[in-house]
């Protein structure tokens, strides 16, 4: 049996630093000050004992797996939570997601265009000649993360010769992770210190602050679905997210066999099957769950409160496994024009996104907030972030989060499938009319929905 315990021992350990980052807020008085979550207290922890040789044999490798599943498991679990009955029943997910999608897209072209422009004026500037590419890849980095940006940089090396693009990719991938809890965490508390935010369970108050319910509060943590002689709750809900899983695993598998070897205008349909896009095929999967349960009138099933819990949980074991994943020889190996690029992108998506709230009818301090996070780190980023102005996932945000991550491979279809693997490749001016168009259409687009 002990073969079988790495991989259990490697979930302890993450779960035994978000527990230490849990006490350290509740202790500390300058964790309460910046709201800094306890599954970034613990991250960080575990990323100082790792890459101090005070990890338990473990690397930073062995814990992206772990941040992969969690990601997915987070927002099946979000598509299967029913809408709060507090909600407008005429809200519309579609169009809230589809609104946050545009925001991303816009947010993709325009990052990869100030990449462009900075490693051209650097290179200007320095009498350098580092090519213009390892300044576009950060799009890929901000708004993707790690694995996409290695992905991509990869294929950029192998094929055009772009030297050190899956290192600097994945550079980009750790620094816009730290500076979207930099900048949009004070500016959350910001906006909470302003009552800026729709869900008024969100006050900067003393147990806020220090992440603890004082010990009367009485806290409902949802209902029982379930007698415990037969199964316990939470268990079955578990049970539920479960199923969706597997029936994501087997329609994944059955997608790759229906497409095979088939293209379309030159792009291997199979890549729509990888299992790096579980996630988008566990949302839909979960869609129709949700679809079902409500059709069937089979809601008495599956409490909210309860699903809501797994969902946070498991956004929290996601943050943590993402900051102990990332290796330090990385982060050590930035170069000046790497920084150059990072400050300014930072500067242009947090001016981007804070800006266009103001054209969100509704939910404008969650929305922006949720984008910068995304447009930053990752979705995921972007729902813990949302979750310091909506702490129980009430408003209907972080449901067209949900939407969003099927809405961006439509309205990105032609950057992220057709021109970012062969991107050095294409001419400059090429590049310049389709992603500048494309930032006009989705601010156009953004516009019109008003949502």
């Amino acid at each position: 049996m002990e073969g079988t315990f790495p991989g259990v021992l490697a979930f302890a350990f993450m779960a035994a630093m978000l527990y230490a980052g849990a006490i350290l807020r509740m202790t500390v008085p300058v964790l309460q000050t910046f709201l800094i979550p306890a599954s970034i207290i613990g991250g960080t922890l575990g990323f100082a004992l790792i890459n101090a040789g005070l990890g338990f044999g473990y690397s930073a490798s062995d814990f992206v797996p772990f941040t992969f599943h969690f990601f997915t498991l987070s927002f099946m679990s979000l598509v299967l939570t029913g809408r709060p009955k507090e909600q407008l029943e005429n809200h519309r997910y579609l169009s809230g997601g589809l609104w946050l999608a545009l925001l991303w897209t816009m947010s993709l072209v325009l990052q990869a265009l100030i990449g462009l422009a900075v490693i051209t004026a650097y290179n200007a500037g320095a009498g350098d000649n580092m090519s213009a590419y390892l300044g576009m890849i950060v799009a890929h980095g901000f708004t993707q993360g790690p694995g996409q940006a290695l992905a991509l940089g990869t294929i950029w090396e192998a094929n055009f010769s772009i030297d050190d693009a899956a290192k600097i990719g994945l550079i980009y991938a750790s620094l816009g992770f730290v500076v979207s809890f930099v900048i949009g965490v004070p500016i959350a508390r910001w906006m909470l210190r302003h009552n800026m935010n729709s869900n008024k369970n969100a006050e900067l108050t003393g147990d806020f602050l220090r992440g603890l319910y004082p010990e009367d509060a009485n806290i409902p943590t949802g209902r029982h679905v379930t007698n415990a002689s037969n199964v316990e709750s939470l268990a079955f809900h578990l049970g539920l997210l479960g199923v969706a899983y597997l029936l994501a695993d087997q329609w994944l598998k059955l997608l790759a066999t229906l497409v095979g070897d088939a293209t379309l205008f030159g792009v291997p349909l199979n890549v729509f099957a990888s299992y790096n896009l579980f996630f988008v095929h566990g949302l839909l999967v979960c869609a129709v769950i949700r679809a079902v349960i409500e059709a069937m009138s089979w809601d008495r099933f599956v409490d909210d409160d309860t699903q809501r819990m797994v969902t946070g949980a498991s956004v929290d074991m996601m943050v943590v496994g993402t900051i102990m994943s990332i290796e330090v020889a990385i982060l050590a190996s930035v170069g000046l024009p790497i920084l150059l690029v990072t400050v300014a992108v930072t500067v242009a998506t947090a001016a981007l996104c804070f800006g266009m709230s103001r054209v969100s009818a509704d939910f404008g301090p969650e929305r922006s907030i949720a984008s910068f996070g995304c447009c930053c780190g990752s979705t995921g980023t972007g729902l813990l972030l949302l979750r310091l102005l909506d702490p129980d996932f009430r408003t209907p945000v972080a449901r067209e989060l949900a939407v969003f991550n099927i809405a961006i491979m439509v309205t990105t279809l032609h950057i992220l499938f057709v021109m970012a693997p062969v991107l050095p490749s294409i001419g400059i001016p090429t590049i310049l009319a389709v992603y500048g168009a494309t930032f006009i259409a989705a601010g156009i687009g953004m516009r019109l929905l008003r949502v």
